[in-house]
């Protein structure tokens, strides 16, 4: 990715904050960034904050008498391999979407023969205004990729589809974008299991985890982004599917397991959700009621071993990845779970590191038969673009 470069446009918009985290995350990971920054967009980041991120130049006056000297627009549109546009506001849609050029980030956009990704931003009203909707499938049918919006609280006080994609979401779509020309796991079927169950104990209560989901819908979308055909069995998380992904909802132990062996035969499982190890061994059909007897015992049988049964299969994938979310002895309980359940690989965090769970990054060890590989900490999406690599270069 060192050669890899991003022509960055952030519009005009609360969510312009995120700009600069996603800046942080691409070069880190060796993206090369250059910022254009709308009139709009200046009034929520500064263009200084952004150069010392981006370590470039910020442009964004189509007037300039020294870059325009040389029709700066042009080469701004032409120099990069992918053009991102986060947040994209519904004034920038609608003029890519028509062929307005009336300022540096619109002319540019006009110009470009470069792929374009949009990361839109707005007010629910204003995503589902008629003409927002038809300038989304207008740009659809240009080519324009889109990642987003999520669904949330808005800084308006509303509630809705409108708010842009978090930072690590846009950081996994841009890689899967400037990677889409190697496609090494087309042909090849995998299944990613992510996020929480959820065990009811009534109609009200239940037991689960801290999981998001974040690091298992990365590793779905960085596989997706290689070529494969993906399965995404997910318990409850608030995250959207990522793009060309086939996702399974599912709540309980059970029915991920089900979920699971109904997408076989499959090459490549990578088991990332975090699995409750024990249900209720009953679930009351009526809330339970707090009585004068104290806590009522609740007795709990062991949830099915997914990893495991996996591992087992009669139609075993060809390569099982498991993870083991752990807070001490991370690499000894590693190995221990390698032995245990008879998969290929077991990915080791320590998940007692804040910003782990449910964070956007992560520092793992990926512990194989032939030893231990640790990574440091990254964005969970260049995790998971590195691991898909792996796998791929593996199943070569």
């Amino acid at each position: 990715m060192a050669e890899k470069r991003i022509l960055l446009i952030v519009g005009g918009g609360i969510a312009a904050y995120k700009a600069l985290e996603l800046t942080r995350l691409l070069r880190k990971a060796g993206v090369g960034v250059r910022p254009i920054l709308t009139q709009a967009g200046a009034q929520f980041v500064t263009p200084l904050s952004l150069s010392a991120l981006a370590e470039d130049k910020v442009y964004g006056d189509l007037f300039s008498l020294t870059d325009e000297a040389e029709m700066g627009h042009i080469e701004l549109s032409r120099s990069a391999d992918l053009v991102v546009v986060a947040p994209a506001t519904a004034d920038l849609m609608a003029k890519a979407a028509n062929g307005l050029a009336n300022d540096l980030a619109s002319t540019t956009l006009l110009a470009t023969d470069k792929p374009v990704l949009m990361a839109p931003a707005m007010n629910v009203r204003m995503w589902e205004h008629p003409a927002t909707r038809r300038n989304l499938e207008t740009l659809k049918r240009d080519g324009v990729l889109f990642v987003g919006p999520d669904e949330g609280a808005m800084a308006c006080g509303e509630y809705g589809p409108g708010r842009m994609a978090e930072p690590a979401a846009i950081f996994e779509a841009v890689m899967a974008a400037l990677g889409s020309g190697a496609r090494p796991l087309a042909g090849k079927r995998a299944i990613v299991t992510a996020g929480p169950t959820a065990e009811p104990i009534d109609p009200v209560r239940l037991i689960t985890n801290r999981s998001s989901g974040k690091q298992g819908y990365a590793i779905a979308a960085a596989l997706a982004a290689l070529g494969a055909e993906v399965t995404l069995v997910s318990g409850p998380t608030a995250l959207p599917a990522p793009a060309g992904v086939k996702r399974v909802d599912v709540e309980t132990a059970r029915e991920m397991l089900a979920a699971c062996e109904s997408a076989l035969p499959a090459d490549i499982a990578v088991c990332v959700a975090a699995v409750a190890d024990w249900r209720p061994e009953s679930q009351g059909d009526r809330k339970i009621k707090k009585g004068d007897g104290g806590p009522p015992p609740i007795a709990l049988v062991e949830n099915p071993d997914i990893l495991a049964t996996l591992s087992k299969a009669a139609t075993r994938p060809r390569l099982v990845v498991g993870f083991a979310a752990e807070t001490n002895d991370v690499e000894a309980h590693a190995r221990a779970k390698l032995a245990k359940k008879g998969c290929d690989w077991i990915v080791a965090n320590d998940v007692s590191v804040e910003g782990t769970m449910g964070g956007d990054e992560n520092a793992v060890a990926i512990v194989t038969r032939a030893g231990i590989e640790r990574w440091e900490r990254m964005a969970k999406g260049e995790v998971a673009r590195r691991l898909a690599q792996r796998i791929a270069e593996e199943l070569q």
